[in-house]
């Protein structure tokens, strides 16, 4: 039986661990409580879930982790490593020694005596590279290169990493930061605690309550019970078991050690021994800490179902606020008047727009019949809806929705909603532009109305000039013999009845097409206002609905994410 410090270009002297900040590495080693993988990968998941989302010390705590548990998975797997932290005058460098069989750590009445983490091993291969990760100094490295107890050699301690550690309560920072940064790492967290001070407040509140959840990779052990009568162990024992569990320890396990007795360290050694052939402390311990920070996340979220999609009737509310923001009936309407307008340029009666033409026309001062044109020149520009308006309607549209979900990812649905805000006024002009130009195309029976029109009065011109020469040649007798049609005057009256009929029948006509011009163009402000429509409806899919309902999809695997990290998935 040998014990030799290690030497730096041994295999447990080699070697750094490169960082993986996230994710699960396939170690090769045995993966452990099955689950583990899944239940990291998940724990990753949430992370990226809850960048932007969620409290960032929640995330950093996790993102640590996440990268704590990669380095250590990488390493051997066949090491368990089990540290020895406690106050001052605990015993806890004494038991190291004693566990090693070899004054490897100094001991004495001089306090703090332990100012470095030193490690013991047993089984050097694959060592190196985890004493490198976990910073153990190589001047502090020693390794036994045969079983502990040769006459207990069916309980050999080969994979056994034992760290002791400086005092807890010591009055340098820099020990109290070295226990608390092995204390995160360790498979194994071994309290040593001695009788007069068990129920040191600085332990039990520092590190007992924060890691209560760890109570299958916490061992308590009560030292230097040689000082007390047997009676008294038990009552000791009895009381710190009461303290452990009111803290939330579950079932703590507690054993009795004393390294100056001859048998002293039996009970622990043996746990020691199971611990290492059982191969389970590190997955166990890993386990335990994605418990802890996997129900930080189980705060952000809901039991109940959550919304995945945006419905009808918010989808209906916000397309027609956006309807009413971007002035799509106003435009319409306005088309629809232009539509009129223009029709009485082919279909109304020539005589009357020519009378109209001899007296002041204000509507005709103010260019209605090229509104067309205007309306689509004016959507170039956010000018299309006002930013106030797109703000009152993605406000409305996420108020209802957001009261469904926790306030952090209410939250982030409003931001998601709010994504594009600014690009959706032009958005929407552009949507209304779009649809103008499709009716730009002039009915084929209004041609047919204004030839129509044209010929009626052609003829009442003709039958004018015909009442003319009928004056002149039948009347005044200006031209000579028989004139033929143009000199009886008795044909004044059906030629005079003939252009009475002809503007009648314009005035008719047009009377007639006035009214289906008022059918046809409310038809046109109904098809016009559909297409502005179907334009505004795809840019609120595209800018707000799509948006929200993607950040929604993301809570409801975040909600699954928890469940697989909490290992319920």
């Amino acid at each position: 039986m040998t014990t030799s410090a290690i030497p730096a270009n041994s295999p447990a002297g080699t070697g750094g661990i490169p960082v993986v900040p996230a994710g699960l590495p396939d170690t090769g080693a045995p993966a452990g409580p099955p689950g583990l993988t899944d239940r990291l990968n998940g724990l990753d998941r949430l992370v990226q879930a809850g960048v932007g989302r969620l409290d960032q010390p929640v995330l950093d705590d996790a993102a640590a982790l996440l990268g704590r548990a990669g380095q250590r998975l990488r390493l051997s797997g066949d090491h368990t490593v089990v540290t020895l932290a406690g106050g001052t005058g605990s015993g806890k460098s004494s038991l190291f020694n004693a566990i090693c069989g070899l004054e490897l750590s100094p001991t004495g009445m001089r306090r703090p005596m332990t100012s470095q983490a030193h490690a013991c091993v047993w089984g050097l291969d694959g060592a190196g590279p985890l004493l490198d990760w976990l910073e153990v100094d190589k001047r502090h490295r020693y390794a036994r290169a045969s079983a502990l107890d040769l006459e207990r050699a069916d309980h050999s301690l080969q994979g056994l990493v034992l760290i002791d550690l400086p005092d807890h309560d010591s009055i340098q920072a820099v020990h109290r930061a070295e226990v608390d940064r092995f204390v995160a790492i360790a498979d194994l967290l071994v309290w040593v605690v001695d009788p007069q001070k068990y129920a040191d407040a600085a332990l039990h509140r520092n590190y007992i309550v924060p890691f209560a959840r760890h109570a299958g990779v916490t061992l308590i052990v009560l030292n230097q019970v040689d000082r007390l009568a047997p009676h008294e162990i038990d009552d000791c024992v009895a009381d710190l078991r009461r303290l452990l569990e009111a803290e939330g320890l579950a079932d703590p396990r507690i054993v009795t050690t004393s390294a100056v007795a001859e048998d002293g360290t039996y009970g622990f050694r043996d746990v020691l021994v199971d611990t290492v052939a059982a191969r389970r402390a590190r997955t166990e311990r890993l386990s335990a800490d994605v418990d802890r920070v996997a129900e930080r996340f189980a705060d952000y979220r809901f039991d109940a179902e959550p919304p995945t999609t945006v419905d009808d009737g918010r989808r209906a509310d916000l397309v027609q606020a956006f309807t009413d923001a971007a002035g799509a009936p106003a435009v319409a309407e306005a088309m629809e008047s232009a539509y009129e307008l223009r029709a009485a340029d082919f279909v109304g009666w020539p005589v009357a727009a020519i009378a109209a033409r001899l007296r002041s026309d204000p509507l005709r001062r103010m260019r209605l019949t090229e509104l067309r044109e205007e309306l689509r020149n004016a959507f170039t520009g956010p000018i299309g809806a006002q930013q106030g308006d797109v703000d009152n309607a993605l406000q409305s549209v996420t108020e209802s929705l957001s009261q469904e979900l926790p306030t952090h990812w209410g939250r982030s649905v409003r931001t998601a909603a709010r994504s594009h805000a600014t690009e959706i006024p032009e958005d929407l002009g552009e949507s209304l532009k779009a649809a103008l130009p499709s009716f730009n195309v002039v009915p084929r029976w209004w041609w047919l109305v204004k030839t129509w029109q044209y010929f009626l009065v052609l003829v009442a011109v003709l039958s004018v000039v015909w009442i003319g020469f009928l004056v002149a040649y039948g009347v005044f007798e200006l031209g000579g013999d028989d004139p033929g049609l143009i000199g009886e005057a008795g044909l004044i009256p059906y030629v005079a009845v003939l252009v009475v009929c002809t503007l009648g029948m314009g005035w008719l006509t047009a009377s007639a097409c006035r009214n289906l011009v008022a059918l046809s163009s409310a038809k046109h402000g109904d098809k016009m206002e559909h297409h502005m429509r179907v334009g505004i409806e795809r840019v609120a899919y595209q800018k707000v609905i799509e948006p929200i309902q993607d950040d929604l999809q993301v809570y409801a695997r975040f909600r699954e994410n928890v469940d697989v990290a909490l290992g319920r998935g």
